[in-house]
């Protein structure tokens, strides 16, 4: 197993919130993440798992300590697995201007092919496989969900959508739903992918929801708020829509004036999600 160091543990609703850190073969550098361990985690039952999905700028930090989600999970009995959002360290490239939206804190989750970001941001590897993996032999998990905001609502619908048999739902908040079409999106994907926009597809919900046998998808939530400020600019969450519509997906969407894209708009929603989740994770 994989060398891991728990870095902190904290007392929160009669369980645990921590952090670890191990080293990721897959990204080729050291990582952190966070959990929740609800009290239920020390019985001898196995626990769902809700992986969440941070967005740009963001680290494991940000979800565990603004959104509020752990009374919801102590109370529902459910682990909460916060990745960070791209890899880290001295040898790890970023962006030479020190843009937010690409490089450290901007991985995307997707698997780069393009110099200089081949060598360590493989983040779809990471999330998809190497970080389960590793909560799995960790702790007693049964079924996953996942969920994310804004790149991370990228993640969460992009992963959802190709492994549909692997996590028994799926939620967002305010998603890039078509980095394909955004400048978010073609910024990112230009320089991990490349110019061959063939490559990008398999990152995109929008084409990904197109090629899909709708009857296997696992049940999909999203939440926008109407006052955020990259709403239309970077094409949030209606894309998608438009497709479930066109598809005959019956996804819960729903719309929210006066909430924008921040935590505050998380942590008041949050409960909702996990709700939903509880349904499907626990059959």
């Amino acid at each position: 197993m994989t060398q891991l160091t728990e870095v902190s543990a904290i007392r929160c609703f009669d369980g645990w919130q921590k952090r670890f850190e191990h080293h990721s073969k897959v990204l080729d550098c050291k990582m952190h993440f966070s959990v929740f361990l609800p009290p239920q985690a020390y019985q001898d039952t196995p626990l769902p798992v809700f992986y969440w999905l941070s967005g740009l700028t963001c680290s494991d930090e940000n979800f565990s300590a603004k959104s509020g989600a752990q009374r919801v999970a102590a109370e529902l009995g459910i682990i909460l697995v916060i990745p960070d959002t791209s890899p880290r360290g001295d040898g790890v490239p970023d962006a030479e201007d020190g843009a937010y939206d690409l490089g450290l804190g901007a991985g995307f989750y997707v698997n780069a092919t393009q110099a200089p970001w081949q060598g360590h941001y493989q983040m779809y590897d990471y999330i998809a496989d190497e970080l389960p993996s590793l909560i799995t032999s960790l702790f007693h998990v049964g079924r996953w969900a996942i969920s994310g905001h804004s790149m991370g609502g990228h993640g969460a619908l992009m992963m959802a959508l190709r492994n549909p048999s692997r996590y028994t739902s799926v939620s967002a908040f305010a998603p890039i739903v078509n980095p394909m079409a955004c400048p978010w999106g073609q910024k990112a994907f230009t320089a991990y992918l490349g110019e061959d926009k063939t490559a990008w597809q398999a990152y995109d919900a929008c084409y990904l929801l197109q090629q899909q046998d709708t009857s296997s998808l696992p049940p999909l939530k999203i939440d926008q708020g109407l006052a955020d400020n990259f709403l239309d600019k970077e094409k949030l969450t209606r894309p998608f829509e438009a497709v479930c519509t066109e598809m005959k997906v019956n996804a819960d969407i729903g719309y929210h004036a006066g909430y924008d894209h921040s935590y505050y708009f998380i942590a008041s929603f949050i409960e909702q999600h996990l709700r939903f989740h509880a349904r499907y994770l626990k059959g």
